[in-house]
């Protein structure tokens, strides 16, 4: 568990990154039921995106809604604590989960974030625009220099 904060301390987090195709916002509670519904209808799809070759998420088996609250409060309570940040994408028309973005910071020395993304099989087109969007907002309005775009 990452303890310590990796943004300055004055700096304030973006909330939000909005484009014609979708929209973030941070990661939380209120997400469950469609978080929970996007990753489970796409595991085979998320499990082949670039940044999830471990092999360890999301379960094969798929995982309980109080097991995916659980998950979806840490996210939450990261971000608070300033310790990671991580993203909810949401379709800009009906609000539906279609993805999620995660920054964390890297275990290199290279690289100052780790930068993963997914979206939902049926979504499957957003894939390289999201990570492009998201490298793009990285760079503009976050603090770091070095990232670890997981192979894109």
């Amino acid at each position: 568990m990452v303890s310590t904060p990796f943004v300055p301390a004055g700096f304030v987090p973006p909330t939000s990154l909005v484009t014609e195709r979708f929209r973030l916002e941070p990661l939380g509670p209120r997400h469950n039921e469609s978080d929970l519904a996007a990753w489970t209808q796409s595991i085979d799809h998320i499990r082949t995106t670039p940044g999830f070759p471990d092999g360890e998420w999301p379960p094969l088996g798929g995982m309980t809604a109080e097991g995916n609250l659980a998950d979806l409060r840490r996210h939450a309570e990261d971000f608070d604590r300033r310790v990671g940040f991580t993203f909810t994408v949401l379709d800009p028309a009906g609000g539906d989960v279609i993805g999620c973005v995660y920054l964390y910071p890297s275990a290199s020395e290279e690289h100052e974030v780790t930068v993963q993304s997914w979206v939902r099989a049926d979504r499957a087109e957003l894939d390289g625009r999201l990570a492009d969007a998201v490298a793009d907002w990285l760079s503009e309005q976050w603090p770091w220099a070095r990232l670890d775009r997981c192979g894109r």
